[in-house]
This record gives C-alpha cells, sequence and structure tokens, in this order.
C-alpha cells in the first residue's frame, strides 16, 4: 500500500468499464522493466536476461495476490473489486464490492486485500471496508471468518499467511479507516501482528505502527514483517515453538523520504530469500540480508505471489500485473489449490 495518493494508469478513465465487465487486458515488455543484478548469487535465481511481462493493467490500485487453479486471484484496493487474470491476461470480475461496502469514497483503500487458501480449500479473504477476514467459498459467497479481538474490531486486516505449522497469522494496520490511526472508528489501540491456532487469536506483535507485508522462512522459524511507516524497515523474528516470537532485528531499512513507496507485501523462496517491494522496487535479499538484486516497474510494486509451483513471480503495481520466470522456486503456499 502507497503512504499516500493513488497511482493510475493514464488511460484508466478510458478504460474502466461496467462492474460486470471485465477489464481490458495489456500484456507486454518495457524497457523500464528489468532486473539488476547486484551480487552474482541472483543468477541462482533469476536467470540473465529474463523478462519481465505486463500481463494486464487499467486498475486502481492492486493488491493481495494469490495462484488459484491455473489464475491469480488478486483485489483491486482502490476500485473495491476482486479478479482473476489468467498468464495470457485474460481477466475476469469475480466479486464486486469486495472489501464488503456497497458505497465507498473515491481513492481510499475500501476494498479487499490478500488471500490465503484454507485447509478446506476455501480462501480467507481481508476485508478493509469492513475491517473483517471473511471466508470465501467455491460459490464466491462471503461470510464471517473473524473481525474481532477481545471484542473489539479489527483495524483492516491486511495481508495473511499460513506457517508451515498450520497457524494463521496476519497484520492490522489502519489503512482502511478514513483517519489512519487517528480516525475515531479505530477501537485497538495499538495496530498489530495476530496469531490464530487452534480457534485461539492473540497478538504476536503490538509495537509496530505499520505493519503491512508478512512472510515465514521455509523451515518457519523466522517471521519477517515490513512496516510501512512512518519508519520504514523489515523486522525478523524468531519464532517460538509455542509460537510466540522472540525480540525484532531490524533486516533491512529505508531511509526516511517523502516518497509515496513503502514496505509493502513480501514473500520468502524455497532456499530462504525475501523477496520484498520498498522504495525503489523489489528487493531480493539472502537470509544473512544481503541484497542480491532488485526487480524495477514503471510504478509501485505492492505485492507478490508464487505461482507454478513456484517457478513464476507474479507482482501486483499500481494499475497492473506483472510476471516473471524464477530460477530458484519460490515457497508456495501451505494449503495451495
Amino acid at each position: 500500500m502507497r503512504k499516500s495518493g493513488v497511482v493510475r494508469a493514464a488511460a484508466l478513465a478510458a478504460s474502466m468499464g461496467s462492474a460486470e465487465n471485465a477489464l481490458p487486458s495489456e500484456s507486454g515488455t518495457a524497457s523500464n522493466m528489468r532486473v539488476d543484478r547486484l551480487e552474482a548469487g541472483l543468477d541462482n535465481l533469476i536467470a540473465p536476461g529474463t523478462e519481465i511481462d505486463r500481463v494486464a493493467t487499467g486498475f486502481e490500485f492492486t493488491e493481495g495476490p494469490m495462484w488459484r487453479r491455473g489464475r491469480l486471484w488478486f483485489s483491486d484496493l482502490v476500485g473495491n473489486k476482486m479478479y482473476a487474470v489468467s498468464p495470457e491476461g485474460k481477466v475476469e470480475l469475480l466479486i464486486d464490492k469486495a472489501g464488503g461496502l456497497q458505497v465507498v469514497s473515491p481513492n481510499t483503500y475500501k476494498g479487499s486485500n490478500a488471500m490465503v487458501t484454507d485447509k478446506d480449500g476455501t480462501v480467507l479473504m481481508c476485508q478493509h471496508g469492513v475491517r473483517r477476514i471473511a471466508r470465501v467459498d467455491d460459490e464466491l459467497h462471503q461470510i464471517l471468518f473473524l473481525d474481532k479481538w477481545e471484542g473489539k474490531r479489527f483495524n483492516s486486516p491486511n495481508d495473511i499467511v499460513f506457517a508451515p505449522d498450520g497457524a494463521l497469522w496476519f497484520t492490522d494496520p489502519p489503512f482502511g479507516l478514513d483517519k489512519g490511526g487517528d480516525d475515531p472508528a479505530k477501537e485497538i489501540p495499538f495496530s498489530g501482528v495476530y496469531r490464530y491456532a487452534n480457534g485461539k487469536l492473540t497478538v504476536a506483535i503490538r509495537d509496530l505502527t505499520n505493519p503491512n507485508g508478512i512472510g515465514f522462512s521455509p523451515d518457519g522459524k523466522t517471521l519477517y514483517v515490513s512496516n510501512s511507516g512512518p519508519k520504514m524497515f523489515v523486522n525478523r523474528y524468531e519464532v517460538k515453538a509455542n509460537g510466540t516470537v522472540g525480540p525484532s532485528s531490524v533486516f533491512i531499512s529505508y531511509p526516511d523520504q517523502p516518497d509515496n513507496e513503502v514496505p509493502d507485501g513480501l514473500k520468502i523462496d524455497s532456499t530462504g530469500n525475501v523477496w520484498t517491494t520498498g522504495p525503489g522496487g523489489i528487493r531480493i535479499i539472502s537470509p544473512q540480508g544481503k541484497v542480491l538484486g532488485q526487480i524495477k516497474l514503471p510504478e509501485v510494486a505492492s505485492n507478490l505471489a508464487w505461482a507454478d509451483g513456484g517457478h513464476t513471480l507474479y507482482i501486483t503495481g499500481s494499475s497492473s500485473i506483472y510476471k516473471l520466470n524464477v530460477s530458484t522456486p519460490g515457497e508456495v503456499p501451505l494449503y495451495l489449490k
């Protein structure tokens, strides 16, 4: 998610159809999409000469990507819709008013956000508008899954992931509230990272100002969480056997700058490298903290998803969906369908 404002494609207004129609797709490559190699180790992850493809465009702010049944499901967080797109760029509208509210103000983050497949094959989807996590069945019906901690409504559940042990974790910044952390509708006095296991919801982390992207090392022993501001960084935590986390350490930090790019979504590959969005593009960082390379796009990258058994990386941008092939597979979600 951006720190402020929303970037649109120049032709967005002309390309937006009715809610019942799929948006036009526009595939291709561009010279301002590139992979910058900073260390030789990047060649093991992305083959030299790999091109980045733009799969589809014309959205307001794409987020929350998830690979499902041969297509990428993703949210338009500002457009308040949820879509699927094929590898060839065919776009289908799956859920209108996906954030749960029938009417939202322009340029607000009230739509749906991250999604994850559950053990039973249904989808858990974060809904900013109604400040909850909903379960979505095969008919795309939405029912409440979680919306409160100790009787208080969530801020706006943002990113979500299953740990290797089957526990569900999610971040809850106030991005869906009109006035953010100062909104009078905010009921919980912090922006938390939560763990849900065996029917019990607990707060794992409560000292981050704007927790956003979240992911685990392949062995589940390390948790990564991005913080979108005011201080921008990605923290690393040791995950203990009982599901609690140890003290944080900074994995990567970014200088304070008047920019709309912030640390947002992140994913981990099968060898433990962290692929994280942030100012200047997507950085690929070894488990030891060395930046191996960077993926540059012509717009802000908000999140990522592994597809095709982890061999394809999809990226949600401000107005577009991108993809590229990778040589080292990504760590696919626990319950892939």
